[in-house]
C-alpha cells in the first residue's frame, strides 16, 4: 500500500488532491479557484520577507520602503512582486466569482461554498486596503483618511471605532502599527477560510459547464485535471514576470511615489483598480450613509445570491435571456470600474448613478425573476413531455 494511503495528513491530502472525483467535463474557467490559492500563497511568502525590511513608524515606513527598493538585493523585485501579485490576486478571484455566478456554481446544496467566497472576498478588500496603506505615501495616507472615515456613519459608536483605528484623533504612527498588525494576521485568516471553502465544496462535489449530474461521470483529480492548472500557471506566471520586470507601476498611482503629506491633499483621491467598483457606488450617492449602506447591501446580494434563485437549469447554455442579461451584468461593472477612475463631473456621477441601478435592480430584480421565470417554463415543458408520453 502506498504511503499517501498510510500517514493521516498525506491520506487527506491525497483524498482531496489527487483522487478526488471531478466532472470530466471541466474547462480551463475551472481553473481559477486553484490558481487564487497558488497566488495566495505567493503573498504570503513575499509579504513576510517584506516585513523583514519594513519599519512601521510613520518617520520611517516609506524611507524602509526605498532602503528595500535601492539597498537590499532583489529588494525591488520583491516589492513589485507583492505589489503586483495583490492585482492579480483580485483578477483571479473576480474571473473566480464570475464563473460562479455564470454557471451557478453556489446554488443549493453549496450555498456554504458560495458565502464563504464571499466572505474570503471581504477579508481581501480589508487586507488590501490596509496593504496599501502600509508604504506611507501620498494616496496611501489619503485613502486611509478617506475610508477609515466612513466608520462615522455608523449611530452612536461610529466615532469611537474610528478613534480606535486611529488610534487618537488623526491618522498618526498608532494606526500606521495597527494597519501593520492587521496586514500579517489576515492573509493567514484568508487562507484559513480558503481551507473551509474547499472543504464546504468538497461536501457536494465540483459542479460542471452543463449543470447536469455527474457523480457517475468523474475522474480523479490529480492525474488528470493537473496538467491543465500546471497551463494556467505557466500563463499567469508570464503575466506576473511582464508586470513585474517590463511595468511594475503600470497599476498604481504616481502620488503614492511622494512621502505622505498631511497638508497637502492629492488632486484627485483614487484607490487601486480592483476596488474602483465600490468606489463608483460610494461616490455615486451624495449622501455619506447612504452610500456606505449601498456597499453593504451590494456584498449582502452577493451573499444571497444562492437563495434568490431557484433555477432548476445548471448551465447558461440552456438559459438564453439569463445569460444575455449576465454579460450586461459584466459590462455594468466594468463601466463602473472606469467611472470610479475619472475625475468627479456631473456626467461621470450621473453614469455612475445609472450603474448603481442598473447593477442593483439585476442582483435584486432581475437575478431572481429570472431564475423564477426560467424554472417555470423549463418546470411546464417537463410536465407537457410527460403528459403526452
Amino acid at each position: 500500500m502506498r504511503i499517501n494511503h498510510k500517514l493521516g495528513p498525506l491520506k487527506i491530502l491525497n483524498a482531496h488532491l489527487i483522487a478526488y472525483p471531478t466532472p470530466m467535463n471541466l474547462n480551463y474557467f475551472w481553473n481559477w479557484g486553484s490558481l487564487a490559492g497558488i497566488v495566495l500563497g505567493a503573498q504570503i511568502v513575499t509579504g513576510i520577507l517584506l516585513a523583514m525590511h519594513y519599519v512601521s513608524h510613520v518617520d520611517h515606513a516609506f524611507a524602509s520602503v526605498v532602503h528595500l527598493m535601492y539597498d537590499v538585493p532583489s529588494g525591488m523585485i520583491l516589492r513589485y512582486s507583492h505589489a503586483n501579485g495583490a492585482s492579480l490576486f483580485f483578477t483571479v478571484v473576480y474571473m473566480h466569482i464570475l464563473r460562479g455566478m455564470y454557471y451557478s456554481s453556489g446554488n443549493q446544496p453549496r450555498e456554504l461554498v458560495w458565502i464563504t467566497g464571499v466572505i474570503i472576498l471581504l477579508v481581501m478588500i480589508i487586507t488590501a486596503f490596509i496593504g496599501y496603506v502600509l508604504p506611507w505615501g501620498q494616496m496611501s495616507f489619503w485613502g486611509a483618511t478617506v475610508i477609515t472615515s466612513l466608520a462615522t456613519v455608523i449611530p452612536v459608536v461610529g466615532k469611537q471605532i474610528v478613534y480606535w483605528l486611529w488610534g487618537g484623533f488623526s491618522i498618526d504612527h498608532p494606526t500606521l502599527n495597527r494597519f501593520y498588525s492587521f496586514h500579517y494576521t489576515l492573509p493567514f485568516v484568508l487562507a484559513g477560510l480558503s481551507i473551509f471553502h474547499i472543504a464546504a465544496l468538497h461536501q457536494y462535489g465540483s459542479t460542471n459547464p452543463l449543470g447536469v449530474n455527474t457523480q457517475t461521470s468523474t475522474i480523479p483529480f490529480g492525474i488528470y485535471f493537473s496538467s491543465k492548472d500546471l497551463l494556467g500557471v505557466c500563463y499567469l506566471l508570464l503575466a506576473y514576470a511582464v508586470l513585474v520586470f517590463f511595468y511594475p507601476e503600470a497599476l498604481g498611482h504616481p502620488d503614492n511615489l511622494i512621502p505622505a503629506n498631511p497638508y497637502a491633499t492629492p488632486q484627485h483621491i483614487v484607490p487601486e483598480w480592483y476596488f474602483l467598483w465600490v468606489y463608483a457606488i460610494l461616490r455615486s450617492i451624495p449622501n455619506k450613509a447612504a452610500g456606505v449602506i449601498a456597499i453593504g447591501l451590494t456584498f449582502a446580494s452577493l451573499i444571497a445570491l444562492p437563495f434568490l434563485s431557484t433555477v432548476h437549469i445548471g448551465s447558461p447554455r440552456f438559459r438564453i435571456i439569463s445569460e444575455r442579461l449576465y454579460w450586461v451584468f459584466v459590462a455594468d461593472v466594468f463601466l463602473l470600474t472606469w467611472v470610479g477612475a475619472q475625475e468627479i463631473m456631473p456626467a461621470t456621477v450621473l453614469l455612475g448613478q445609472v450603474c448603481t441601478v442598473v447593477l442593483f435592480a439585476y442582483l435584486l430584480v432581475i437575478y431572481p425573476f429570472l431564475s423564477w421565470f426560467e424554472s417555470y417554463l423549463y418546470l411546464s415543458a417537463t410536465r407537457s413531455v410527460k403528459a403526452t408520453n
